[in-house]
Protein backbone atom coordinates (compact mmCIF):
# COMPACT_ATOMS: atom_id res chain seq x y z
CA UNK A 1 0.00 0.00 0.00
CA UNK A 2 1.58 3.58 -0.93
CA UNK A 3 1.19 6.31 1.30
CA UNK A 4 -1.19 8.38 -0.65
CA UNK A 5 -3.68 5.57 -0.68
CA UNK A 6 -4.52 6.41 3.22
CA UNK A 7 -4.89 10.04 3.09
CA UNK A 8 -7.17 10.01 -0.46
CA UNK A 9 -10.55 11.82 0.47
CA UNK A 10 -13.74 10.74 -1.03
CA UNK A 11 -16.63 13.89 -1.42
CA UNK A 12 -19.69 13.74 -0.72
CA UNK A 13 -22.14 16.71 -2.37
CA UNK A 14 -24.12 17.05 0.77
CA UNK A 15 -27.73 16.88 1.22
CA UNK A 16 -29.97 15.23 3.52
CA UNK A 17 -29.03 12.17 5.49
CA UNK A 18 -29.57 10.90 8.69
CA UNK A 19 -28.21 8.41 11.14
CA UNK A 20 -30.04 5.63 12.87
CA UNK A 21 -32.56 2.91 11.38
CA UNK A 22 -35.99 2.20 11.89
CA UNK A 23 -34.71 -1.49 13.05
CA UNK A 24 -32.68 -1.07 15.71
CA UNK A 25 -30.77 -3.78 17.53
CA UNK A 26 -29.58 -1.95 21.04
CA UNK A 27 -32.21 0.30 21.45
CA UNK A 28 -30.59 1.77 25.06
CA UNK A 29 -27.24 3.04 22.44
CA UNK A 30 -29.52 5.35 20.61
CA UNK A 31 -28.94 3.78 17.46
CA UNK A 32 -33.32 3.69 16.64
CA UNK A 33 -33.59 7.26 16.50
CA UNK A 34 -33.47 8.65 13.05
CA UNK A 35 -31.64 11.73 12.92
CA UNK A 36 -32.55 13.87 10.14
CA UNK A 37 -29.91 16.37 9.17
CA UNK A 38 -29.39 18.44 5.71
CA UNK A 39 -25.18 18.02 5.24
CA UNK A 40 -23.18 20.39 3.74
CA UNK A 41 -20.53 19.05 1.13
CA UNK A 42 -17.64 17.42 2.83
CA UNK A 43 -14.57 15.40 2.01
CA UNK A 44 -13.32 12.41 4.42
CA UNK A 45 -10.85 9.72 4.20
CA UNK A 46 -11.21 7.00 2.72
CA UNK A 47 -9.22 5.16 5.30
CA UNK A 48 -8.84 5.23 8.69
CA UNK A 49 -5.23 7.07 9.59
CA UNK A 50 -2.43 4.64 9.52
CA UNK A 51 0.12 4.33 12.24
CA UNK A 52 2.50 5.91 9.52
CA UNK A 53 0.48 8.51 9.00
CA UNK A 54 0.20 9.39 12.92
CA UNK A 55 4.19 8.82 13.19
CA UNK A 56 4.54 11.52 10.67
CA UNK A 57 2.25 13.85 12.86
CA UNK A 58 4.39 13.05 16.08
CA UNK A 59 7.94 13.44 14.41
CA UNK A 60 6.34 17.31 13.12
CA UNK A 61 4.65 18.17 16.50
CA UNK A 62 6.51 15.75 19.39
CA UNK A 63 2.78 15.07 20.40
CA UNK A 64 2.00 12.85 23.45
CA UNK A 65 -1.00 10.40 23.95
CA UNK A 66 -3.37 10.29 26.21
CA UNK A 67 -2.22 6.76 26.85
CA UNK A 68 1.50 7.83 27.06
CA UNK A 69 0.76 10.27 29.65
CA UNK A 70 -0.93 7.50 31.61
CA UNK A 71 1.62 4.98 31.21
CA UNK A 72 -1.05 2.35 30.22
CA UNK A 73 -3.87 1.27 28.04
CA UNK A 74 -6.78 -1.47 27.20
CA UNK A 75 -5.43 -4.57 25.32
CA UNK A 76 -7.33 -7.33 24.37
CA UNK A 77 -6.46 -10.25 26.89
CA UNK A 78 -6.85 -12.97 23.77
CA UNK A 79 -3.90 -10.40 22.30
CA UNK A 80 -1.41 -11.09 24.77
CA UNK A 81 0.98 -14.12 26.21
CA UNK A 82 -0.86 -15.90 28.22
CA UNK A 83 2.47 -15.07 30.74
CA UNK A 84 1.83 -11.75 30.06
CA UNK A 85 -1.93 -11.84 30.53
CA UNK A 86 -0.92 -12.01 34.67
CA UNK A 87 0.61 -8.72 34.19
CA UNK A 88 -2.01 -6.13 34.45
CA UNK A 89 -2.84 -3.29 36.56
CA UNK A 90 -6.59 -4.30 36.50
CA UNK A 91 -9.23 -5.08 34.29
CA UNK A 92 -11.85 -3.16 32.57
CA UNK A 93 -16.07 -3.22 33.79
CA UNK A 94 -16.83 -3.95 29.93
CA UNK A 95 -15.59 -7.37 30.60
CA UNK A 96 -12.47 -9.23 32.39
CA UNK A 97 -10.89 -9.38 28.35
CA UNK A 98 -9.41 -6.07 28.89
CA UNK A 99 -6.65 -5.60 30.89
CA UNK A 100 -4.83 -2.64 31.70
CA UNK A 101 -1.32 -3.11 30.52
CA UNK A 102 1.97 -0.80 31.32
CA UNK A 103 3.64 1.06 28.67
CA UNK A 104 0.54 0.34 26.13
CA UNK A 105 -0.14 3.02 23.66
CA UNK A 106 0.16 3.30 19.96
CA UNK A 107 3.85 2.65 19.53
CA UNK A 108 3.91 -0.03 21.44
CA UNK A 109 0.24 -1.35 21.13
CA UNK A 110 0.75 -4.55 23.57
CA UNK A 111 3.01 -3.01 26.01
CA UNK A 112 6.84 -2.66 26.38
CA UNK A 113 7.54 -5.83 25.41
CA UNK A 114 5.49 -5.65 22.52
CA UNK A 115 6.90 -5.11 18.72
CA UNK A 116 5.65 -1.37 16.70
CA UNK A 117 2.51 -2.34 14.91
CA UNK A 118 3.01 -2.57 10.66
CA UNK A 119 2.96 1.02 9.16
CA UNK A 120 -0.13 0.07 7.07
CA UNK A 121 -2.56 -0.88 9.92
CA UNK A 122 -4.68 2.06 11.98
CA UNK A 123 -3.23 3.56 14.78
CA UNK A 124 -4.69 2.10 18.02
CA UNK A 125 -4.91 3.31 21.39
CA UNK A 126 -5.90 6.69 19.87
CA UNK A 127 -8.14 8.91 22.75
CA UNK A 128 -10.27 11.46 21.08
CA UNK A 129 -8.56 14.07 22.46
CA UNK A 130 -5.37 12.59 20.61
CA UNK A 131 -7.89 12.25 17.41
CA UNK A 132 -8.99 15.76 17.50
CA UNK A 133 -5.51 16.96 17.68
CA UNK A 134 -4.08 15.21 15.01
CA UNK A 135 -7.23 16.31 12.52
CA UNK A 136 -6.40 19.91 13.11
CA UNK A 137 -2.84 19.06 12.32
CA UNK A 138 -4.38 17.43 9.08
CA UNK A 139 -6.31 20.73 8.55
CA UNK A 140 -9.19 18.57 9.05
CA UNK A 141 -11.83 17.25 11.75
CA UNK A 142 -13.37 14.87 13.15
CA UNK A 143 -16.51 13.80 11.05
CA UNK A 144 -20.03 14.10 12.93
CA UNK A 145 -21.95 11.17 13.14
CA UNK A 146 -24.41 11.64 10.71
CA UNK A 147 -21.44 11.81 7.77
CA UNK A 148 -20.31 9.43 9.23
CA UNK A 149 -23.27 7.05 8.51
CA UNK A 150 -23.66 8.84 5.06
CA UNK A 151 -19.99 8.02 4.15
CA UNK A 152 -20.67 4.25 5.05
CA UNK A 153 -23.77 4.07 3.32
CA UNK A 154 -22.27 5.22 0.44
CA UNK A 155 -24.81 8.27 0.29
CA UNK A 156 -27.58 5.96 -0.61
CA UNK A 157 -30.93 4.05 1.15
CA UNK A 158 -30.85 2.39 4.45
CA UNK A 159 -28.46 -0.46 4.50
CA UNK A 160 -27.10 -2.64 7.66
CA UNK A 161 -23.69 -2.59 6.15
CA UNK A 162 -21.64 -0.42 3.52
CA UNK A 163 -21.46 -3.72 1.52
CA UNK A 164 -25.77 -4.20 1.93
CA UNK A 165 -27.45 -6.39 4.13
CA UNK A 166 -25.66 -9.41 3.77
CA UNK A 167 -24.67 -11.24 7.08
CA UNK A 168 -20.70 -11.61 7.08
CA UNK A 169 -19.82 -15.69 8.49
CA UNK A 170 -17.29 -17.59 8.01
CA UNK A 171 -17.84 -18.34 4.15
CA UNK A 172 -18.66 -14.56 3.72
CA UNK A 173 -16.09 -12.51 4.26
CA UNK A 174 -16.53 -8.45 4.25
CA UNK A 175 -14.84 -7.06 7.04
CA UNK A 176 -12.92 -7.76 9.89
CA UNK A 177 -14.59 -8.96 12.97
CA UNK A 178 -14.15 -11.94 15.02
CA UNK A 179 -15.15 -15.42 13.86
CA UNK A 180 -15.78 -18.38 16.00
CA UNK A 181 -16.66 -18.51 20.05
CA UNK A 182 -15.64 -15.22 21.53
CA UNK A 183 -13.87 -14.46 23.52
CA UNK A 184 -12.33 -17.94 23.71
CA UNK A 185 -11.40 -18.95 20.11
CA UNK A 186 -11.17 -17.06 16.74
CA UNK A 187 -11.08 -18.82 13.91
CA UNK A 188 -9.52 -16.07 11.89
CA UNK A 189 -11.12 -17.15 8.51
CA UNK A 190 -10.70 -13.14 7.24
CA UNK A 191 -6.83 -13.43 7.71
CA UNK A 192 -6.66 -11.69 10.93
CA UNK A 193 -6.78 -11.69 14.66
CA UNK A 194 -5.72 -8.38 15.35
CA UNK A 195 -6.18 -4.69 13.10
CA UNK A 196 -5.55 -5.30 9.52
CA UNK A 197 -4.16 -3.12 6.97
CA UNK A 198 -6.54 0.00 6.70
CA UNK A 199 -7.78 -1.08 3.23
CA UNK A 200 -7.45 -5.24 3.40
CA UNK A 201 -10.82 -5.69 2.77
CA UNK A 202 -13.43 -4.17 -0.80
CA UNK A 203 -14.70 -0.83 -0.47
CA UNK A 204 -18.20 0.19 -1.01
CA UNK A 205 -19.54 1.32 -3.71
CA UNK A 206 -17.96 5.24 -3.24
CA UNK A 207 -14.63 3.58 -1.89
CA UNK A 208 -14.51 3.96 1.62
CA UNK A 209 -12.55 1.03 3.34
CA UNK A 210 -13.29 -0.59 6.56
CA UNK A 211 -16.37 1.40 7.78
CA UNK A 212 -17.28 -1.61 9.48
CA UNK A 213 -14.96 -3.35 11.92
CA UNK A 214 -11.35 -3.36 12.12
CA UNK A 215 -11.03 -0.38 14.62
CA UNK A 216 -13.81 1.39 16.26
CA UNK A 217 -13.85 5.34 15.11
CA UNK A 218 -14.51 8.44 16.78
CA UNK A 219 -16.39 11.09 15.80
CA UNK A 220 -17.33 14.63 16.54
CA UNK A 221 -20.54 14.22 18.88
CA UNK A 222 -21.31 14.10 22.03
CA UNK A 223 -22.96 10.93 23.03
CA UNK A 224 -26.80 10.83 24.32
CA UNK A 225 -29.61 8.71 24.08
CA UNK A 226 -32.86 10.42 22.20
CA UNK A 227 -35.67 8.49 24.59
CA UNK A 228 -37.47 9.56 27.52
CA UNK A 229 -37.08 5.59 29.31
CA UNK A 230 -35.47 5.61 32.63
CA UNK A 231 -32.64 3.64 31.16
CA UNK A 232 -31.95 6.20 28.76
CA UNK A 233 -31.81 9.17 31.11
CA UNK A 234 -29.83 6.65 33.63
CA UNK A 235 -27.27 6.59 30.22
CA UNK A 236 -27.36 9.80 29.27
CA UNK A 237 -26.27 10.82 32.93
CA UNK A 238 -23.42 8.48 32.65
CA UNK A 239 -22.26 9.97 29.30
CA UNK A 240 -22.90 13.45 30.48
CA UNK A 241 -20.74 13.10 33.51
CA UNK A 242 -18.07 11.30 31.75
CA UNK A 243 -18.29 13.86 28.69
CA UNK A 244 -18.63 11.05 26.25
CA UNK A 245 -17.94 10.89 22.38
CA UNK A 246 -19.44 8.91 20.11
CA UNK A 247 -17.85 5.81 18.14
CA UNK A 248 -18.67 4.08 15.05
CA UNK A 249 -17.98 1.34 12.96
CA UNK A 250 -17.00 -1.78 15.73
CA UNK A 251 -13.69 -3.36 15.48
CA UNK A 252 -12.04 -6.87 15.09
CA UNK A 253 -13.51 -7.74 18.46
CA UNK A 254 -17.49 -7.34 17.25
CA UNK A 255 -19.48 -10.63 16.92
CA UNK A 256 -23.17 -11.03 16.99
CA UNK A 257 -23.59 -13.18 19.87
CA UNK A 258 -22.30 -10.21 22.11
CA UNK A 259 -21.66 -6.85 20.45
CA UNK A 260 -23.10 -6.80 17.03
CA UNK A 261 -22.60 -3.29 16.54
CA UNK A 262 -20.55 -3.35 13.44
CA UNK A 263 -23.55 -2.46 11.72
CA UNK A 264 -23.85 1.63 10.39
CA UNK A 265 -26.23 2.49 12.56
CA UNK A 266 -24.68 1.48 16.24
CA UNK A 267 -23.10 3.28 18.16
CA UNK A 268 -21.16 3.63 21.73
CA UNK A 269 -20.11 6.59 23.75
CA UNK A 270 -16.67 6.80 25.82
CA UNK A 271 -14.68 9.53 27.76
CA UNK A 272 -12.79 11.30 25.30
CA UNK A 273 -9.69 10.10 27.31
CA UNK A 274 -10.68 6.75 26.95
CA UNK A 275 -8.13 4.33 24.57
CA UNK A 276 -8.05 0.80 24.06
CA UNK A 277 -6.10 -1.67 20.94
CA UNK A 278 -9.18 -1.29 18.82
CA UNK A 279 -9.65 2.27 18.50
CA UNK A 280 -8.85 4.31 16.03
CA UNK A 281 -10.40 7.20 13.55
CA UNK A 282 -10.43 8.49 10.48
CA UNK A 283 -10.64 12.69 9.29
CA UNK A 284 -13.22 14.36 7.55
CA UNK A 285 -12.84 17.81 5.48
CA UNK A 286 -15.04 21.19 5.02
Amino acid sequence: MNYSLATKKIHFSGGFSWAGTPNPIFPNDGEGNIRKAKLKPFDIDDCAVTHARFLQFVSETNYVTDAEKLGWSFVFRGQLPEAEQKNNIGISSDGDWWLGVEGANWKRPLGLNSVPPASTHPVVHISWNDANAFAEWANGRLPVEIEWEHAARGGIYDVRYPWGDDEPNDTEIFCNIWQGNFPHYNSCRDGFFGTAPVDAFKPNHVGMFNMCGNVWEWTANDFSVRSMTKRAKERNNEARLNAEKVLKGGSFLCHTSYCWRYRIAARVGRSPDSSASHIGFRVAYQ
